[in-house]
């Protein structure tokens, strides 16, 4: 089945054109500037028709399903409702999804369409990591708890992991670190998620390129009765102006790290503090899954940044992490020593597939 995979955000349309079987990439691109997400996809539908290839389905990344969705779901009004019922708890993410999502609707009518949440595999969240220690009214009422996000490549890489290993996935006790601009760590037990470090939303957990990541709650309020500020105003800022650019200016690792290699002692600190949020989390997650077998690197940052790996692997020998120096440089699957008790692994994340074979599986099955 061709997929056209679309990842629709606040100001790009990214979009591949995947064959669901293989993975193998028939077309693809990135529509930037994006002011009006009707224009963009008809950019999109011009550069696949183009190509005089079919698309048998569509498959929308969706950041939060909140606990209403908890699969792969089939495009409709419904649907549609859901998702912008949500907004408020992906400010960033589910307002553009949602656009992308309606846009497609309207140049595509009657190509089957399916959103796939990026929540979905952390349904199998037990209530001990998913629950906060707030009023029960706030979970029944308000549906306040963890949710979790980058779901979908967490699932993939956990599967790939296993193959990169040779033992079943059911056997293995993994921690993902799924490393980008947005950042989120997720233990994975048997191919279940058991915890993760996002939370009711995507600004929890690691620090990451404009998000801050873990904070005191009451650091909110406090800023905000100093500057004279709304709340709002406030979070606004943890969300786009915290994380690596509140720390030293650039959200770009690539630029932070060229800093650190010319001297630059505040854009060293800020990936200190990336690094140890990180390492904090893997001594954590080992805890949660009563040991570990693999931590595996992915995404932008975990799949090409040999600094940050070994940063954070620094340190871990009481957990059997050890990392050849040469082996990371040149970023192979296995970076781990020879005779390190727990594997560390690089695998490449490939989303814009499991998309693709995720909205195949539910479009066959109706």
């Amino acid at each position: 089945m061709r997929v056209l995979v679309l990842n629709s955000g606040s100001s790009s349309v990214k979009y591949q054109l995947v064959e669901s079987t293989t993975g193998e990439r028939l077309a693809g691109g990135m529509v930037e500037e994006v002011v009006d997400h009707g224009a963009a996809l008809r950019e999109v539908v011009a550069a696949v028709g183009l190509l005089d290839l079919a698309v048998d389905a569509i498959g929308h990344r969706v950041v939060h399903g909140g606990d209403v969705v908890s699969a792969p779901t089939l495009v409709d009004d419904d649907l549609v409702d859901v998702i912008r019922r949500l907004v408020p708890l992906a400010p960033l993410h589910n307002p553009a999804n949602l656009a992308g999502i309606e846009a497609a609707r309207v140049a595509w009518p009657t190509v089957p369409q399916v959103a796939v949440f990026d929540t979905a595999f952390h349904r199998t969240l037990p209530p001990a990591a998913y629950r906060y220690a707030v009023p029960t009214a706030w979970y029944e009422e308000f549906g306040v708890r963890r949710y979790g996000f980058h779901g979908t490549s967490h699932e993939y890489v956990s599967a790939r992991a296993a193959d990169v290993l040779g033992r079943p996935l059911s056997e293995l006790d993994l921690i993902v670190a799924h490393l980008g601009n947005g950042a989120s760590m997720t233990a994975v037990q048997g191919g279940r998620s058991v915890e993760t470090s996002m939370g009711l939303s995507p600004l929890e957990g690691l620090v990451m390129g404009t998000r801050s990541g873990d904070i005191d709650p009451a650091a909110v309020g406090y800023v905000a009765e100093a500057s004279g500020r709304s709340e709002a105003d406030v979070l606004t800022e943890l969300n786009r102006s915290s994380g690596l650019l509140g720390l030293c200016g650039d959200s770009d690792l690539r630029a932070v790290t060229e800093r650190i290699e010319a001297g630059d002692e505040v854009a060293d600190l800020a990936l200190d503090v990336f690094c140890h949020r990180i390492r904090k989390y893997v001594g954590a997650y080992v805890a949660v899954l009563g040991g570990c077998d693999a931590l595996v690197f992915t995404a932008g940052i975990g799949e090409h940044s040999a600094l940050v790996r070994a940063r954070v692997c620094a340190g871990l020998g009481v957990f059997g992490i050890a990392v050849d120096h040469d082996r990371n440089e040149r970023s192979e699957a296995v970076i781990s020593t020879d005779d390190a008790s727990t594997k560390v692994l690089v695998v490449p994340t490939d989303e814009e597939h499991a998309i693709a074979e995720q909205t195949a599986q539910v479009v066959a099955t109706g």
